[in-house]
């Protein structure tokens, strides 16, 4: 282990100190470490190479990768270990960026709990990809609304309703709400049309949208939580609708770069992270929260799709 005066000097950069936090909780590669800090890679790699020199990280090959890990002490630097990892962490209490980490790095090991999950995306992908007769998504997705038990449903930022009207074929009640007036009007023109008794069009913000407390099963945000004002006062909103034992289904944009969308599309916000969805819905009390990228468009500029699932307690 490198001399104490040494190591602290090098704890001065507070990247290295949340670096060594991390790798304190456990063994990670450059490219996890830039997911969890959001910091370019040669920056990584830099503080990384600096705090190996020095004796306070040490790594190993994994396949393509190299992993990086805390060394292990010897028993007789063990004392003066556990005083240098004891003023790192006080360190840590000052930088407000490690709190995030920690929700970062949960994100990471679910992320690796699922990597068999690949084989599957990979199966996804061939989906549809050559022709076989009476095969097709639409035929999928029929199948699984008719598994759907009958429940009372939310779409949030419902629009004209599409997805309401496939919903209200099998829900028990489907609210669509919407702060379009137009598109209010036409969802519920729509409805009435088709004979959809069960599918009630309302007018309101998805913000505190006009329903009350306690009273459906599911919430859906489908590509409506980055036109919101306020992302975390709409998810807070649809804990407080849902029963207990409700479930909230959000799909949205994975974060991006894509300025032009504000423009283009009315976007309020440029998608979230995995990580800022975590933080959203276990902060407004959502209790098994899951996330998952679920899409990659092939055309520029290949916006990516999130999908986060949370639990309102019994």
């Amino acid at each position: 282990m490198a001399s104490i005066l040494k190591s602290l000097s090098l704890i001065a950069d507070s990247t290295r100190v949340r670096i060594l936090l991390l790798l304190r909780e456990e063994e990670l590669s450059v490219a996890e470490l830039q997911d969890i800090l959001t910091l370019p890679q040669s920056n990584i790699s830099a503080q990384l190479a600096k705090l190996k020199s020095a004796g306070l990280v040490q790594d190993r090959r994994s396949g393509k990768n190299r992993l990086y890990c805390l060394p292990k002490p010897t028993a007789r630097e063990q004392e003066s270990h556990e005083r240098f990892l004891g003023i790192v962490e006080a360190a840590g209490m000052e930088i407000r960026e490690t709190k995030r980490d920690a929700t970062a790095l949960r994100v990471v090991r679910k992320k690796r709990a699922n990597a068999a999950q690949s084989y599957f995306d990979a199966l996804a992908g061939k989906f549809g990809r050559h022709y076989i007769p009476g095969r097709s998504w639409k035929g999928i997705a029929e199948t699984l609304l008719k598994l759907m038990p009958p429940m009372v449903i939310a779409d949030l930022g419902a629009g004209e309703g599409t997805l309401s009207q496939l919903l209200a074929q099998r829900a028990k009640k489907v609210i669509a709400v919407d702060n379009s007036e137009k598109m209010v009007a036409y969802g519920a023109d729509l409805a009435k049309k088709h004979a959809f008794d069960n599918l009630e069009f309302r007018h309101g913000d998805i913000e505190d949208p006009p329903i009350e407390p306690g009273s459906v099963d599911l919430v859906l945000f489908s590509q409506a939580l980055h036109h919101a004002q306020q992302p975390a006062k709409a998810i807070a909103s649809a804990h407080r609708i849902l029963k207990p034992g409700g479930r909230l289904v959000l799909l949205d944009l994975l974060k991006h770069s894509f300025d032009k969308a504000r423009a283009l599309y009315a976007d309020v916000w440029l998608g979230f992270s995995e990580v800022e969805l975590l933080d959203m819905m276990e902060a407004a009390g959502f209790a098994n929260v899951e996330t998952k990228i679920v899409h990659r468009e092939q055309k520029s500029p290949h916006f990516q799709t999130v999908l986060a699932i949370g639990e309102k307690a019994p």
